[in-house]
């Protein structure tokens, strides 16, 4: 895998295609509830880092498949989180529960955490990491947030 990674391009968009149509139909559902600057900079910063360096291969910070047979492993393995993303979308497409919540973060967190590990790219695990702490925080006291509501 040279410096621009196509899987990781075609998973970041499959990640956006529900999330751009959920925010068209539903334009209030994205109200954030939750003021905590400093996690939402967290989880911005690392939403958008997990997108660029899932795409893009900075050379010196990822040395590539560690493996044989790497690459079918993380088509395979990151395809089957991708696919359970998407169910996720599917069945809990009604309402804003705790467990939608968790199942749409904590999806995305570990294939970007596989991903990062599978192509060794310190960049890409740094940034699922922190995503994964700002994501999983904003989405839990949203449905909080909902719940009481």
């Amino acid at each position: 895998m040279d410096w621009f990674n196509y899987y990781g391009l075609i998973a970041v968009i499959i990640i956006l295609i529900p999330n751009i149509i959920y925010a068209v139909t539903n334009k209030a559902a994205f109200e954030n509830k939750f003021n905590n600057k400093a996690i939402l900079v967290v989880e911005q910063i690392g939403r958008y880092g997990c997108m660029i360096f899932s795409i893009f291969n900075i050379p010196y910070t990822y040395l590539g498949f560690w493996f044989e047979n790497a690459l079918w492993v993380y088509i395979a393995v990151g395809g089957f989180i991708l696919l359970l993303y998407c169910f996720g979308w599917i069945i809990f497409r009604k309402g804003n529960s705790l467990i939608k919540m968790l199942w749409l973060s904590i999806t995305p967190t570990l294939l970007f955490c596989f991903c990062g590990i599978v192509i060794c790219s310190a960049p890409l695990i740094v940034c699922a990491i922190l995503f994964g702490i700002g994501h999983i925080t904003v989405s839990c006291r949203n449905a909080e947030e909902n719940s009481r509501a």
